[in-house]
C-alpha cells in the first residue's frame, strides 16, 4: 500500500521549483511567440488594417504593441533575462485580450480561455520571477530558493 501512495503522489520526481519555472517560462514563452506572435508578424500587412483596437491607439499600432508583448518579451522570457519584466508584458497583452477583446467571455466562438490561461501562468512568473536556470539568476548571483 505504501508504494501505491508513493506512485500516486509522484514521490520519485524530485521536486524542484527551479525546474517548474523553467518549464513554465519555456512553455508558455515558446508557444506565444511560435503560436501567435510569428503568426501577427507573417501577417503584419494583413492584419494592420483591422486588427482589434480596444483603446483607439490605431490597429496598426495595436499591432504592434501585440507583437513586440508575444515576440520580443517571449524571446525574453524563454532564456530568462529581464524575466519578470518580460513576462509582466505577456501578461498585460493577455489581459487586454481576454479582458478587451473577448469582453471575459471564456467559452463561446469568440472565448478568451487561452488568454486567460496564458494569463495565469504569466502571472504566476511575474510572481515567482525566473528561478535559478534564468539568466537573470546568473547574471545577479545566486537564484533565491
Amino acid at each position: 500500500m505504501n508504494s501505491l501512495v508513493n506512485i500516486l503522489q509522484l514521490r520519485a520526481v524530485p521536486v524542484s521549483v527551479n525546474l517548474a519555472l523553467l518549464a513554465l517560462r519555456v512553455w508558455l514563452g515558446l508557444s506565444l511567440l511560435l503560436l501567435h506572435g510569428w503568426a501577427k508578424v507573417v501577417n503584419f500587412s494583413t492584419l494592420a488594417g483591422h486588427f482589434p483596437d480596444p483603446f483607439g491607439l490605431g490597429s496598426k499600432t495595436t499591432l504592434i504593441l501585440a507583437i513586440f508583448s508575444e515576440v520580443a518579451c517571449s524571446a525574453l522570457l524563454v532564456v530568462g533575462l529581464f524575466t519578470r519584466l518580460a513576462a509582466l508584458g505577456c501578461a498585460a497583452a493577455m489581459a487586454v485580450a481576454f479582458f478587451f477583446v473577448h469582453n471575459t467571455q471564456l467559452a463561446g466562438q469568440h472565448g478568451g480561455e487561452l488568454a486567460f490561461i496564458y494569463l495565469a501562468g504569466f502571472t504566476a512568473i511575474v510572481l515567482a520571477g525566473g528561478g535559478r536556470f534564468s539568466v537573470d539568476a546568473t547574471s545577479h548571483g545566486p537564484a533565491h530558493p
